[in-house]
């Protein structure tokens, strides 16, 4: 709808319906004998119940077709019981254990995140697939691949955080079911990628500093010095400008005097930080 149009109308927006709302169709499409089945007398498990909500994804309609297929399933085999392979089978698919809510949530996410950092791809993608078909929010697997690509990737393949940024971009575009495939290539890409831990590594190592030593004095040649009184204050005195040198790098200090040789940031020796930690070791001798 265009927003000339939209803007002369009245908008309504409509949400799915809770997992409580849907229970409570469900006992009473069982127990309504003039519109539902309350005549046949049926009785339902609970992971019954727990796999109608779940393929339904908040769709009234959708429930009900699926437990009047489900039903006339535990009909055909003399059963009065519904149980979970009857609402499977309804649906011409397996739903999958997985309580967004519960651990069972956290049991998948965590072995899909540690399936990557072990750089094993398959069981990455056994992991992707089980918490799409299960209905997991797409931008929920999209933003722990973003904190993946930095915390155990970060320089190593600097890359990586690009690629999953731009996947995010990719799936607010396209949507699904394509946007499946951009969620695939940067599984595959992340978790076949050099790994490195030095970034998250750095950040708590000087935040450690920080809150330990508090904020010491920045020197006088790194403040600014807008201001004739700044200048004879000593503000930016004897700062050397790294351009004006060779390499474009020259011997100077910038950590506050208290923390001067603290270090920070260790690269790794994998991927393209072992050329970042061969570069600034040099750098860091020469201070």
């Amino acid at each position: 709808v265009n927003a000339a149009l939209l803007s002369r109308c009245r908008v309504l927006r409509t949400n799915p319906l809770s997992a409580e709302d849907l229970e409570v169709l469900v006992h009473r499409a069982l127990q309504e004998s003039t519109k539902g089945l309350g005549k046949e007398g049926y009785n339902i498990s609970e992971d019954a119940i727990a796999a109608l909500v779940l393929e339904s994804a908040g769709d009234a309609r959708r429930l009900l077709g699926a437990l009047e297929v489900a039903a006339d399933l535990a009909m055909a085999q003399k059963r009065k019981n519904i149980e979970q392979s009857d609402v499977e089978q309804a649906v011409s698919r397996r739903v999958l254990l997985y309580d967004k809510n519960g651990d069972a949530h956290y049991d998948v996410v965590s072995a899909f995140i540690k399936s990557m950092r072990g750089s094993d791809p398959d069981a990455a993608m056994h992991y992707l697939v089980r918490m799409l078909e299960s209905g997991e929010d797409p931008r929920f697997i999209l933003r722990r691949l973003i904190i993946f690509a930095s915390e155990d990737i970060g320089n190593a393949d600097p890359r990586a955080l690009q690629v999953a940024t731009a996947a995010l971009s990719a799936y607010e575009m396209v949507g699904l079911p394509e946007g499946t495939l951009p969620l695939t290539q940067v599984t595959l890409y992340l978790a076949t990628a050099s790994k490195s831990n030095a970034v998250i590594k750095a950040y708590g190592s000087a935040r450690k500093e920080i809150l330990k030593h508090g904020a010491p004095p920045i020197p006088n040649h790194l403040k600014n010095a807008p201001t004739s009184l700044m200048k004879q204050m000593g503000h930016g005195k004897d700062y050397k400008y790294p351009h004006n040198y060779d390499k474009h790098h020259v011997k100077q200090s910038y950590l506050p005097d208290k923390l001067r040789g603290h270090v920070y940031y260790e690269p790794s020796d994998q991927g393209e930080e072992k050329e970042i930690k061969e570069r600034i070791e040099k750098w860091r001798s020469q201070k």
